[in-house]
């Protein structure tokens, strides 16, 4: 018996000391904003009878974590965190998931896991299988990020790199959670494929992806989603010049029926691209962009020009108009007369923007832009076609290294496409002051 302790004795203390040979190595980053924000007018409709101004704080935590289990090896995992407004609503627990997110606003209130999957770093290339981000390709232009169930891979043969993915956007297959379905092969799924060359100043690449959506082959739709998306890009510098640029066409069916006499197949053409440049000119520097997002002709049935792509959720490239992340994801859309609303990603518009700024110390800048935008294809029935003019100003501190507090104005001069078809209507001119917190580590 003394005989049987004592080995167990010596193997414990074996594990004890032999402990770092067993342990993961953790790897922890992430992001902390606080913000608060007051919004003039809610409503852009000049008459309208519920038309407050609003003003709140919100915050969100973001936390990445590594395990790196050995060289080549890491289970990444990523969680969201009292994402609120303080002292708000809270949101009813259900199933119905947040924007861009597999998780409910309700889990997003207290804490939910958005990715978690394996990163394998193998001798035939880099494999990353499991939840994680969606929707990034090239320049932030178009970008929306959403965490999907993927299988990525990537191998880089010198300069080039080539990549591939496939992505369930949506499963409807049976199972315990979906006892009721009777149908198969109803998927929404994606599949990718990516080259990319680099050299010092830059990077230019083409993604293609073939979009398969039968999500409602099943009654009452009947029909099917399928489409080629073509991306290619380039980010550059020139001189003290930096050059983005981008294009991404959408071309297939929106809808396609295997029987015709349930309805009339329609094709998909969309189109939308940008080119951005900033030029460094010792503390200033002076930039300009002009994005476009094709809308839908209302006089031809049988396509669909618009609605498909748009600017992304990740570009924001004013405080109020397009701006998704602090103002339509916090505040939600602002509506005109009738169906006008601007709600976010840019869609159906042109937009041309001119900024400057200057950097007076290492920690601080400070920019001003001037922003117009017009529709591609005005709706039928509406008035107008102007989005409108924006003016922002913006200030942003490096308090640490890790530390940084921004300050922002902007004022919309409102178009006459929030008039909608009222041609009697009136819009009103709004405005928008917001500051950051941002804690980074």
């Amino acid at each position: 018996m003394k005989r049987f302790w004592l080995i167990l004795l010596s193997l414990g203390l074996i594990m004890v000391f032999s402990a770092s040979a067993f342990a993961v190595d953790v790897k922890v980053s992430g992001d902390f904003y606080i913000a608060g924000l007051y919004l003039d007018k809610t409503s852009l409709a000049k008459d309208a009878e519920t038309n407050p101004s609003t003003a709140f704080y919100y915050q969100r935590l973001r936390v990445r974590t590594d395990f790196i289990v050995s060289p080549g090896l890491t289970l990444v995992t990523r969680f969201d965190a009292l994402e609120r407004v303080w002292g708000g609503a809270r949101s009813a627990p259900g199933t119905t998931l947040a924007p861009n997110s597999d998780d409910t606003l309700a889990e997003k209130q207290n804490i939910a896991f958005e990715w978690a999957y394996i990163d394998y770093v193998s001798p035939i290339g880099t494999f990353d299988i499991g939840l994680m981000n969606d929707g990034e390709t090239g320049t932030i232009f178009g970008n929306t990020y959403q965490p999907l169930g993927r299988i990525k891979w990537n191998k880089a043969f010198g300069q080039f790199t080539l990549k591939a993915d496939i992505t369930k956007a949506k499963d409807q297959s049976y199972s315990a959670v979906n006892s009721t379905a009777t149908y198969t092969d109803a998927d929404d799924d994606k599949y990718g494929l990516e080259g990319v060359y680099q050299w010092k100043d830059g990077r230019a690449g083409m993604k293609v992806t073939y979009y398969r959506y039968a999500d409602s082959e099943p009654a009452p739709g009947n029909y099917r989603k399928t489409y080629f998306k073509f991306e290619p890009y380039v980010i550059t510098k020139i001189g003290p010049v930096d050059i983005q640029s981008e294009i991404n066409y959408a071309n297939g069916n929106l809808k396609s029926y295997d029987d015709t006499s349930l309805g009339a197949d329609v094709k998909l053409v969309n189109l939308s691209g940008w080119i951005d440049a900033t030029a460094k000119l010792g503390m200033a520097y002076f930039g300009g962009t002009i994005a476009y997002v094709s809308g839908d002709d209302p006089n031809t049935k049988d396509r669909q020009e618009g609605g498909t792509l748009n600017g992304g959720t990740e570009w924001n490239p004013c405080l109020i108009l397009f701006n998704y992340y602090d103002r339509t994801y916090w505040v939600g859309g602002l509506a005109g007369d009738g169906t006008s609303t601007n709600s976010g990603p840019m869609s159906n518009a042109w937009f041309y923007q001119g900024r400057a700024g200057v950097k007076p110390i290492a920690d601080l800048d400070i920019m001003a832009s001037l922003s117009h935008a017009d529709v591609d294809k005005k709706p039928a029935g509406f008035v107008g076609g102007t989005y409108g003019t924006e003016v922002d100003l913006t200030g942003t501190y490096k308090i640490t290294n890790n530390l940084s507090y921004m300050l922002g104005v902007a004022y919309l001069f409102t178009g006459d496409y929030f008039k909608g078809t009222s041609a009697t209507g009136e819009v009103g001119n709004d405005y928008m002051l917001i500051n950051k917190l941002t804690l980074t580590f």
